[in-house]
């Protein structure tokens, strides 16, 4: 991986894991990874009617996608379409087990089991540097 950092959009359920959006970004700049997250994704809540273009223009410029996977993210519509807006853009992501998700959690579409891993710093570490190397 380059010592730039890879300018990333954190998706997660807006309305069940902001809170563990805002520790993730945090921890990450804050703490002594291996990497840095140069974090694109939205500060706050935005209207509905420039949601989708604010949005899809924001993931376009980043180079990866990180998908905080809570319980309810398999249901949440917002992570469903900013994962279809990555593929469309061609924004590799994976996925980050949060608020007691695992392995049994329902996974929001596009995303697969074999992209999600623990909030585990080492384990994220090899997940971005996987996924750089597929980059658009």
């Amino acid at each position: 991986m380059s010592t730039k950092a890879p300018r990333t959009f954190i998706s997660f359920d807006y309305d069940n894991n902001h809170g563990h959006k805002v520790l993730f970004a945090g921890q990450a700049k804050n703490s002594k990874t291996p990497f840095e997250i140069a974090d694109w994704s939205s500060k706050s809540e935005l209207p509905q009617a420039t949601w989708e273009a604010q949005i899809s223009n924001k993931i376009s410029q980043c180079d990866i996608m990180i998908v905080l996977v809570g319980k309810s993210a398999g249901s949440a519509i917002g992570v469903h379409k900013e994962i279809a807006m990555a593929q469309k853009h061609g924004i590799p992501y994976f996925g980050v087990y949060v608020d007691g998700a695992g392995t049994s959690s329902t996974l929001p579409k596009g995303l697969v089991p074999g992209r999600v891993t623990t909030w585990e710093w080492g384990n994220i570490a090899s997940a971005i540097a996987q996924v750089v190397k597929e980059g658009k």
